[in-house]
């Protein structure tokens, strides 16, 4: 008999309509803060997946996973190319050749780190071409001395596309009248914007013969090569390994994670770090069950005598205020899984929005590694979060409930 009573009395006595309606108000800010707590994880975690994705997907796709170099210019990258491609788990390699300098035109100057590539090549370990706003990668024809530079720095220098600029390499040129810096026009063949300050400023890229007369090398001499791996956080044992596979001393191998890697550790630091703190967010609301319990045990001890009368049994008494904390719990749960997802799914456009509105941008390129607010909404981050919350919601109702099982019938009955 008991058995479903104390189910529907305890849901009962969520939904009544109370003579105290402070406990009343104390219910509602507790499922309302539980589900601000809840909304407010869920959102914070997907914009910490978002800044992961777009640290691995994007910034690490414009970026070597791992390169091979060697000390002196290789003139058979080819060969050394298909002796790389023998790992299994290398996905794919192009040759590339660096060199740091400045570019300037009409007294703007920018520093640039220009990285010299085989279109054709390039493809297949970057994901430059999809971030591509004019031009095309094809025009770094051998040759042209064609350039493609990010949004951010054809902005800074005031050139567009057929336009002409100077780099100015970091070494001398030695004359009868002096020494003279060594400098090479330039024409912007392509800008691509990636939404990175760090990529969309400094970067420019450029044909590897171009590069290579620049070095004074032979035309098919190249630095190194870029290798692309299936796991990118296999690049650092496996780049090392493969250079010692080659069997030379002078190669040597570099990753990721020596450039950017810093990074990602701290967006995986911060969404640890945060996450821990949002859940004592969610602590915190959810206790706050425990002081509502305790008002409505003190309001329902009448009602409680009477139970323990009939021949209710302590265990079912706390069983009753059990259900009833249980279901502030769930109702708040649910209704923060729901706003947060929601909120989730449309952050993104919402600040996007909003910086259009206040003509304002939150995220400084200059600061930031991105310019723009991400968000990945993750079942697992939705299920933990909700998991949580519903644990912690049991676990403050163990004391009221466990007050209101010892109240004694004689004791409550005496002055009513």
């Amino acid at each position: 008999m008991f058995r479903p009573l104390f189910v529907f009395i305890g849901t009962r006595y969520t939904r009544a309509k109370r003579r105290n309606h402070f406990v009343s108000f104390i219910s509602l800010t507790s499922i309302i803060g539980l589900a601000l707590g809840v909304v407010v994880m869920i959102v914070v975690l997907s914009v910490m997946n978002g800044f992961d994705r777009e640290m691995r997907d994007r910034v690490l796709g414009m970026v070597p996973h791992a390169t091979i170099e060697s000390g002196e210019p290789i003139s058979d990258w080819q060969v050394l190319a298909d002796k790389v491609r023998q790992d299994p788990k290398v996905a794919a390699v192009a040759p590339f050749t660096q060199m740091q300098g400045l570019l300037t035109n009409n007294g703007q100057v920018q520093k640039v780190l220009l990285n010299a590539i085989d279109p054709a090549q390039e493809r297949k370990v970057s994901i430059i071409d999809r971030f591509m706003q004019q031009g095309q990668l094809d025009a770094l024809a051998p040759g042209s001395f064609g350039i493609v530079i990010g949004d951010k720095a054809a902005t800074k220098l005031g050139v567009g596309l057929g336009d002409k600029l100077t780099f100015v390499a970091p070494e001398v040129s030695v004359t009868p009248a002096g020494m003279f810096p060594r400098m090479k026009r330039f024409t912007v063949v392509g800008i691509f914007h990636v939404g990175a300050g760090e990529l969309d400023g400094y970067l420019g890229l450029t044909n590897l013969d171009d590069l290579a007369r620049l070095h004074r090398w032979k035309p098919d001499q190249v630095q190194g090569l870029r290798l692309k791996f299936d796991d990118l956080f296999q690049a650092p044992r496996e780049a090392w390994e493969i250079a010692q596979r080659l069997g030379d001393n002078h190669f040597y191998a570099r990753d990721w994670t020596r450039t950017h890697g810093n990074l990602y550790q701290a967006i995986k630091m911060e969404k640890a770090m945060i996450g821990l703190l949002l859940l004592l967010i969610v602590a915190v609301a959810a206790f706050n069950i425990i002081s509502t319990l305790v008002m409505v045990v003190n309001d329902k001890k009448g009602d409680i005598a009477i139970l323990r009368t009939l021949g209710a049994t302590p265990g079912q008494i706390m069983a009753i205020f059990m259900v009833q904390g249980s279901v502030i719990g769930v109702v708040g749960t649910l209704i923060g899984a729901a706003v947060g997802i929601f909120a989730a799914l449309n952050v993104s456009a919402a600040i996007s929005a909003l910086e259009g509105l206040i003509g304002h941008k939150f995220l400084n390129a200059d600061v930031y590694f991105i310019d723009y607010l991400p968000s990945q909404l993750m079942a697992e981050d939705v299920l933990m979060v909700c998991g949580a919350a519903l644990v912690l919601s049991f676990l403050a109702t163990l004391y009221p409930a466990w007050r209101a099982a010892r109240t004694q019938p004689a004791e409550a009955l005496r002055y009513e």
